[in-house]
């Protein structure tokens, strides 16, 4: 299966469409699936942007139209009248398949995405063609209960849409980093699944993202990583 992670930088406006679709048109003959990160078609710190800039489901229905060429997982906020959900969408065969949303919302420190946001209440898998799949977004991937849930589940293949700032800077690496790789290469040894991490990078209003979005096999081993602090699309072979 050849998946391509795209590591972008999206910006606080709805520009970010038109940047997903080139991306998707140019990797389209090359690979079966792409993973853009959390919130990639929305930016982040959207605040009450959410209002004109969050989309209706119907707004993204170019993704179904790409996705009968390749399986496409964006990140958006999504709206439902003055409800605001952060959600990671899967689109395959002309229709979105599946869609999460975000459980765990942090509102501390740099983070007040439970102010903005209605967190959703499951986790769920999927079947995207022979693989079980489960999507996460971000700080979902921090809780233990999760963990729990998703050996329940014994997906194929776990998606992990994430804008993680840097911070905790260290002589090799970002604390952040060492933090996050311990998680996925956890998750992914329990589960016995193939783990796409995918990072955004960018800057907004302060924040800096850090990208190093890779792919972690199911014994634990992470492989195929982007790099720091760039903008990075590229496209791999795992398992079936």
């Amino acid at each position: 299966m050849r998946v391509t992670l795209a590591q972008t930088s999206p910006k606080l406006n709805r520009t970010n469409i038109t940047e997903a679709v080139v991306c998707i048109n140019d990797v389209k003959e090359s690979s079966d699936l792409i993973v853009f990160p959390e919130l990639s078609l929305s930016g982040y710190l959207l605040q009450d942007k959410l209002f004109e800039d969050a989309y209706l489901p119907e707004e993204l229905s170019v993704f179904e139209e790409l996705s009968k060429d390749i399986d496409i997982v964006v990140g958006a906020a999504l709206k439902d009248g003055n409800v605001f959900r952060n959600t990671a969408l899967y689109y395959s065969g002309g229709k979105l398949l599946s869609k999460h949303i975000k459980v765990h919302l942090p509102n501390y420190g740099m983070f007040e995405e439970a102010r903005y946001f209605e967190g959703g209440d499951r986790f769920e898998s999927f079947l995207a063609g022979r693989k079980k799949v489960s999507m996460l977004i971000c700080e979902d991937l921090w809780h233990s209960s999760v963990h729990e849930e998703l050996i329940r589940l014994d997906p194929d293949l776990i998606i992990v849409l994430v804008a993680s700032p840097a911070r905790g800077f260290n002589e090799k690496s970002l604390d952040i980093q060492d933090k996050w790789y311990g998680i996925v290469s956890n998750v992914a040894k329990e589960c016995s699944a193939e783990l796409l991490f995918v990072n955004r990078v960018g800057f907004e209003d302060g924040l800096g993202f850090w990208g190093g979005s890779c792919i972690v096999q199911r014994e634990g081993k992470r492989v195929h990583q982007l790099p720091l602090f760039e903008k990075s699309i590229q496209t791999f072979t795992i398992e079936e």
